[in-house]
């Protein structure tokens, strides 16, 4: 809770409610009048039965049942009816009046200060890092992308009236110390290592595998996390972080309140309870150790001691002699490197050294041996090795991974060769380069945060700026050069759910319309282009936008062309960019647009659109980033030049 919000909220959280929802809204009614009143409810798990309901799902849309104060409801374990999933999206997630359906990974800050973070559906191992997005409503699993997704938008401050899931841009540019940590995490899932160190026996035996949860846990330390798995009631005893001033956590898994009635007595579905702001109080007595940061060592195994091992008989040493540090060299032994007699050749002092004229074959600078290379272990882009300077993957154009490890490759895995590893390394949010959550992120190149997208300057503007002093700079403030990225991780703008996608194209198209004003003012016109990988899993979705001058126009379109023909791809008007495992499109300063769609597995260069608009510029030297890089005083100078001329255009700030 921030500083500036209410001191307190009296919260009421009900388990499943399995389509009863006249009976649930009417108890959590009553359970108001006898014990608050509450300041909102928290709907775990599923709202709506999973064999239809449909009369009972249109009576909510429609406004019809009586929900006496506000309700947060998520996905639990099915997929959402459509007509729910429909509203969602018209709305950005009021159902109705005081019924709120929070996103799959979703992240709000209520009106009384409180931050709850959700995660909604169900862990599935094999499924988990195989999806390449992020599964919307109508699927019942959540994936990597998910919690990826989840996690960056866990450093916003976002209000639940606003509907909005992204920071100031202020505090974006000067968030060195901005937070992941929530009051509140919603989950259908348990994690796994909860059940550590409590003395409270759990019912029943709720899924244990779901470990990405775990990792959720440790990244957003929330003061309270509620789950409902396995259909009983347990609460845990508390326990603290360390690292953030002993700041407590409870967790609570919740019984069903729907759905048909087991034998006995019924599990108790509801909680209440109180959070204030001070997070300052004494941790509590009955306080366990940390079940996420520390290990019960209990029934670990243990180094098999000297003497009988039960699987090979008697624990004999080898004959071979081990060479323990600080060992001498037996008499007449001389270190075949330097001729001492003082040590071995593995501890030789030259043994670093590498000859006269020496380069180094990864990175061709002198100075020390291959192995010893600073470079060598550098991971590439998607997981794998960094290559070698000067190498190009001959699947994508790349220089950042070997073909071996490109994701767009279709070299098959034998099942024997060691080079090929199998599928990439997934990306996550804190790795890729366009997340917000990515500490790395040059967020003083941000210029302006939307609803659903952000713009940014890049690094090495392809457009020369006023501060390169030897090129003639551009008509546009700060270069204009500009990225416009959705807020969300999603590899490709075609692989947005459906339920997401309609906010974040109007995002896009407002932020395409802002820049052509822009760039018109100062006698330019304004060139989009993008590529998509559908198989490129550590891709982020992006439109790269370049003011040209209007006199220049009219060679946009050739030149396209002309150069695609000339490497072999075929750019056709409006073609379908999502019949392919990729594709390339540019939309020309009228507003067409030309497609080249990429075959699976074929190769594509993925600057060919910087290098055609290079071309176009007369500055073919630009057509690589790397060169055009600039410092950070100067690419502040170029932001902040921008942005005073975007500020009267800038959708985010009409």
């Amino acid at each position: 809770m921030e500083a500036n919000a209410q001191s307190t909220a009296k919260i009421l959280t009900v388990g499943p409610g399995l389509g009863s929802l006249k009976e649930l809204f009417a108890k959590i009614k009553s359970i108001n009048g006898k014990h608050g009143p509450f300041d909102f409810a928290l709907c775990v798990g599923d709202l709506f039965s999973s064999e239809g309901g449909e009369q009972n799902v249109q009576l909510l849309l429609e406004n019809k049942l009586d929900v006496p104060f506000e309700c947060y409801i998520m996905q639990g374990e099915h997929p959402l009816p459509q007509a729910v999933i429909d509203k969602f999206a018209k709305t950005g997630g009021e159902l109705c009046s005081n019924v709120f359906l929070l996103s799959k990974s979703g992240v709000i800050r209520t009106a009384h200060g409180v931050r709850i973070a959700c995660l909604g559906g169900v862990y599935d191992a094999k499924l988990h890092s195989l999806l390449e997005t992020a599964p919307g409503f109508l699927s019942r699993h959540f994936a990597a992308q998910t919690i990826d997704r989840l996690q960056s938008n866990a450093l916003s401050k976002n209000s639940a009236k606003e509907g909005k899931n992204y920071t100031s841009l202020a505090s974006i540019q000067s968030n060195a110390s901005s937070s992941e940590l929530v009051d509140i995490l919603l989950s259908n899932v348990l994690p796994p290592s909860i059940t550590q160190f409590s003395a409270i026996p759990m019912k029943g035996s709720p899924a244990q595998d779901a470990y990405p949860v775990d990792e959720l846990v440790r990244r957003l330390k929330p003061r309270y996390h509620f789950t409902c798995a396995g259909g009983s009631f347990w609460e845990r005893e508390p326990y603290v972080w360390q690292d953030q001033n002993n700041r407590v956590s409870r967790f609570v898994n919740l019984g069903p309140f729907g759905g048909a009635q087991q034998p006995g007595k019924k599990e108790r579905w509801f909680y209440a309870f109180t959070i204030s702001s001070d997070t300052s109080a004494a941790p509590p007595a009955n306080k366990t150790p940390n079940p996420f940061t520390e290990r019960d060592t209990n029934g670990l195994k243990r180094s098999a001691p000297d003497g009988e091992n039960f699987i090979f008989g008697e624990n004999h040493q080898t004959g071979k002699r081990v060479k323990r540090e600080g060992d001498k060299p037996p008499p007449g032994y001389k270190c075949k490197r330097c001729e001492a007699t003082d040590h071995f050749i593995n501890d030789c002092p030259e043994r670093t050294k590498p000859p006269d004229g020496y380069l180094c074959k990864i990175c061709n600078i002198e100075g020390h041996l291959v192995r010893d290379c600073p470079t060598k272990h550098a991971p590439g882009d998607t997981g794998g090795r960094k290559p070698r300077p000067g190498y190009v993957c001959r699947a994508c154009g790349s220089e950042a991974h070997y073909l071996d490890d490109c994701p767009a490759s279709s070299r098959p895995y034998d099942g024997h060769s060691n080079t090929r590893r199998g599928p990439p390394k997934e990306i996550t949010s804190d790795e890729c380069w366009f997340c917000l959550s990515n500490p790395n992120l040059a967020k003083h190149l941000i210029v302006s945060i939307g609803s659903e997208c952000y713009a940014t300057l890049p690094k090495g503007q392809l457009v020369p700026t006023s501060t390169s002093e030897s090129e003639s700079s551009s008509e546009v403030p700060g270069g204009g050069h500009v990225l416009i990225i959705p807020i969300a991780h999603y590899p490709t703008f075609p692989s947005i759910p459906a339920e997401f996608s309609g906010p974040i194209m109007q995002d896009v198209t407002r932020y395409k319309s802002a820049l052509r004003k822009l760039y018109a003012t100062y006698k330019s016109v304004g060139v989009f282009f993008e590529v998509g990988r559908q198989r490129a899993r550590g891709g982020h979705a992006h439109v790269q936008a370049v003011p040209v001058p209007a006199s220049l126009s009219d060679k946009v379109e050739t030149t396209f062309l002309e150069e695609a023909r000339r490497q072999g791809y075929d750019l056709v008007e409006d073609a379908d960019e999502t019949s392919g495992s990729g594709y390339f499109k540019v939309e020309l300063p009228d507003g067409r647009k030309l497609v080249h769609v990429i075959p699976d597995g074929a190769p594509f260069g993925l600057q060919f659109g910087r290098e055609v608009v290079a071309s176009i510029l007369g500055q073919p030297q630009r057509s690589d980033w790397k060169v055009c890089v600039l410092s950070e005083d100067e690419d502040k100078a170029d932001a902040l030049n921008f942005k005073n001329a975007f500020q009267s255009f800038d959708p985010s700030l009409v």
